[in-house]
């Protein structure tokens, strides 16, 4: 038995939001630094959340996988760039996933 684990394949393209305009670029995110293409902040910006929500509004479940699968490609290609103090994987869930559907304050259940 070896020891060594087989490396994960390629996680989904980053093509979301689908949304475009003819005169800014996408609210896509920009490999392997994770940054939007289109302003600059650290993706998903707050644009690119808002309308990937309006894009999965009919399939949230879709939304948390294609989020995570993000999450998973971006955590390889930040620890690739900066493997010394790049993000937390609190940080990458927190990013990526935690804003998304289904997700509820600990609080909010009692």
């Amino acid at each position: 038995m070896t020891s060594k684990l087989p490396i994960p394949s390629a996680g989904p393209k980053p093509i979301r939001p689908s949304y475009r305009t003819e005169t800014a670029p996408p609210h896509t995110p920009l490999r392997p630094i994770w940054v939007c293409r289109s302003c600059g902040q650290p993706w998903p910006c707050a644009e690119a959340r808002l309308l990937l929500k309006v894009e999965y509004e009919s399939a949230l479940p879709a939304l948390s996988i294609y989020l995570s699968g993000l999450m998973y490609e971006a955590m390889r290609d930040l620890l690739h760039l900066n493997p010394h103090d790049g993000p937390s994987p609190r940080e990458m869930f927190e990013r990526f996933v935690a804003w998304g559907p289904f997700r509820k304050s600990i609080v909010e259940g009692r």
